[in-house]
């Protein structure tokens, strides 16, 4: 195996520059000289990403940047010992000891192994006081070849490693037993923080005398946990910047959880609240799979009210936009192909248009329309496929958030409940507040019907039969005996205030809405808004009026959502200079997401300078929101952005909007960013990616807003 470094890529006793954009670029380049990288520059780009995730410094003035890269051919260190030492983010102080590790986007698993090795050398003392006493760059290459390569002991010194068997101790001298805890290590690139929180946490439990074994899930793989380690431990620990895999493993023990940089910071903190937590009946307890997988918390303890209800919420609203999604972009190709009547109801049966013509005509029986203004033939039939199809999938999107916000509070026994609950709430012309309300108590219910202590016969009854059957019996009658008829009201009142704004009051709409849009870029604000969208569009979609207030507000949200993608690409290209290499490059991509309605392609911006770019793309979405609800622009599908544009009615006015609140939101950025100009700031290691949540990766790829 090639060796992961070597002399030409150490740099000793040097100044690489005044902040760690240039260190990096400059370790970058020392990789793409020795011919282990493609480029420097998209090395550079690549490891300043993640440090925008989340700063990599380390106390005792160590900094590890680190990435995954395609432009990385061979697994490669690339280190410098600097004078004077750089910022990493961490909070004793500037770095002087830097490690570049740059893995390729496809690691094998032996060079995986390596560099978390050299990670978990990093926490011990004497390996760094080495390496700030090496001499030259042989001596580095040396020192770290020895820690990610030991050579086995022989001989004589291979016996004296081996330690004599233990005596037993008498009985009456037998010390008091050792207390019992498992532990999870994740990172999002599964290199070095992982490894290094779980030395961490190993070395911390061994000084307080606790048996500590810890399950490291990096790329380098993992070795699951023994259920039978498991099962005799007081506590479990989750230092994790991901969710937590198989974590049903652990249901039921008390848990602490953080983030990885927090258990490298303070492992003996982590520890005693883990003990703690074991000796409290009342603390935290690891829920069972699914959607309670692990979000990390900034704490160690219990998650904050307000944290989990924003889970709960987060996690039906997120499930359900692929149900949105799927519906309302088949919905608007069936409006193409077929005509927009193909949505009105046939007197004669009740159903729509579209309904009776698939169920009574076949593909080789092509109807000619007798539908004014609905398109008959081949094009027709098509579209009225697409739109039944459609609309049964958008009808679903209320059942699937009740049916996993019960899910996210209660894990699985929810699930069932919340289904039936949200179809009930549809049932009743609820909406999707009785999506929300209705979720919520499946949840409770069936969370607390779990919890009964029941005999063994019942037991196995209680997942399959008893909770599903008194869980939806509680949630589906409160339903209908006392929630839905306020609910309904409360829901057409809005819907009519809704359709009767005009003028003044629909451009305040307009702005509020673009607000709301912009403001977390996927968050629960933005997802209220999205909701409340959404909702009013399938309500009109079932019930054609001639208030359209629903599809100028579905494309007042999805216009303004659009922008700050967009207006953030912009401002890179305006005032470069203003923005750190990993965000310029950020930029190449982020006008693609904006185009198709993925909002949280700005989070890796907001999430580097929050207070310079969030407020100046709030700005820029109200502007839109504004003009697009000011000239009634509406339309018939929920996504898609720029993809859809044949279901938007007044595109033009509509893309006009976007690009005015684009370039409004750019300028403001520009301005913001030159105000008092700084580094990225820390984000912390336990922040949610967003991703992924929502960070940058995912949003990538991800069909919906999620």
């Amino acid at each position: 195996m090639t060796a992961l470094i070597s002399p030409e890529l150490v740099v000793l006793d040097a100044d690489l520059g005044s902040d760690k954009a240039a260190v990096v670029h400059r370790l970058a380049g020392l990789v793409a000289d020795a011919g282990r990288a493609t480029g420097a520059e998209a090395l550079a780009g690549d490891a300043l990403a993640r440090e925008a995730q989340a700063a990599t410094g380390l106390p005792g003035g160590i900094a590890i940047p680190h990435c995954r890269s395609g432009a990385v051919t061979q697994a490669s260190l690339a280190f410098a010992r600097l004078r004077p030492g750089v910022d990493f983010g961490a909070a004793d102080g500037p770095a002087d000891l830097v490690f570049l590790i740059a893995a390729p986007a496809a690691g094998d698993a032996d060079h995986l192994t390596l560099l978390s090795a050299l990670a978990r050398a990093l926490v011990r003392p004497d390996f760094v006081a080495s390496l700030r006493a090496a001499a030259s760059a042989q001596d580095v290459v040396a020192l770290v070849e020895e820690v990610v390569s030991p050579k086995p002991a022989t001989g004589a010194s291979a016996a004296a490693s081996v330690p004599a068997p233990a005596t037993p101790a008498p009985a009456a001298d037998a010390a008091p037993a050792r207390r019992r805890l498992v532990a999870v290590s994740a990172c999002p690139t599964g290199i070095a923080h992982t490894y290094m929180a779980a030395d961490k946490l190993t070395a911390a439990a061994e000084a307080e005398g606790v048996d500590l074994v810890v399950e490291t899930q990096g790329s380098s793989g993992s070795t699951p946990l023994d259920p039978a380690v498991i099962r005799d431990a007081e506590a479990v620990v989750f230092a994790v910047d991901v969710g937590v895999k198989d974590q049903e493993r652990f249901a039921g023990k008390p848990v602490v959880q953080s983030g990885t940089k927090r258990a490298i910071n303070e492992p003996e903190v982590m520890i005693r609240e883990a003990l703690a937590a074991a000796d409290d009946p009342n603390s935290r307890r690891v829920p069972g799979s699914g959607a309670a997988a692990t979000a990390p918390t900034g704490g160690g303890g219990k998650p904050s009210t307000g944290a989990e209800i924003r889970r709960w919420l987060l996690t039906g609203v997120s499930y359900m936009i692929p149900f949105v999604a799927a519906g309302g972009l088949l919905i608007a190709l069936g409006f193409l192909l077929a005509g927009y009547p193909v949505a009105l109801t046939d007197p004669d049966s009740g159903n729509s248009w579209a309904k009776e013509w698939v169920l009574n005509n076949s593909l080789f029986d092509l109807p000619v329309s007798t539908v004014a203004d609905l398109n008959g033939g081949l094009s027709g039939y098509l579209g009225a496929m697409l739109f039944f199809i459609g609309s049964l999938a958008f009808s679903l999107f209320i059942p699937a958030m009740a049916g996993y916000i019960a899910y996210a509070i209660a894990d699985r026994p929810g699930l069932a409940p919340g289904f039936i609950t949200g179809l009930v709430a549809v049932q009743v012309n609820a909406g999707f507040l009785g999506a929300l309300v209705g979720g919520v108590i499946a949840g409770f219910a069936a969370r607390w019907l779990s919890r009964l202590k029941v005999g063994r016969v019942v037991r196995g009854l209680m997942p399959v039969v008893v909770i599903p059957l008194i869980a939806t019996l509680i949630a589906s009658g409160l339903m209908v005996l006392v929630l839905g008829r306020p609910l309904a009201a409360a829901i057409t009142g809005l819907t009519n205030w809704l359709n009767g704004l005009s003028g003044t009051s629909a451009v305040l709409l307009g702005i509020l809405l673009g607000l709301m849009m912009a403001f977390d870029m996927g968050g629960p604000v933005n997802k209220a808004a999205y909701a409340f969208a959404t909702a009013g569009l399938a309500s009109y979609i079932s019930n054609p009026t001639e208030n359209t207030g629903p599809l100028v507000i579905m494309a007042t949200v999805m216009g303004a959502g659009m922008v700050p993608p967009i207006a953030l690409t912009l401002a890179t290209l305006i005032r470069p200079k203003v923005f750190t290499p990993a965000e310029q490059e950020q930029g190449k991509a982020a006008w693609l997401l904006g185009l198709a309605f993925i909002t949280e392609g700005a989070i890796p911006f907001a999430a580097a300078d929050p207070l310079r770019v969030i407020p100046p793309i709030m700005i820029g979405s109200a502007t839109t929101g504004a003009i697009v609800a000011a000239a009634g622009v509406q339309a018939q599908a929920p996504h898609g952005g720029i993809v859809v544009f044949f279901a938007i009615n007044g595109v033009l006015m509509w893309l006009l909007a976007i690009a005015v609140g684009t370039v409004v939101g750019a300028v403001a950025v520009v301005i913001a960013k030159s105000i008092g100009r700084k580094k990225i700031d820390e984000v912390p290691e336990d922040a949610v990616d967003l991703a992924h949540a929502h960070n940058p990766a995912p949003a990538v790829s991800a069909p919906a807003r999620v």
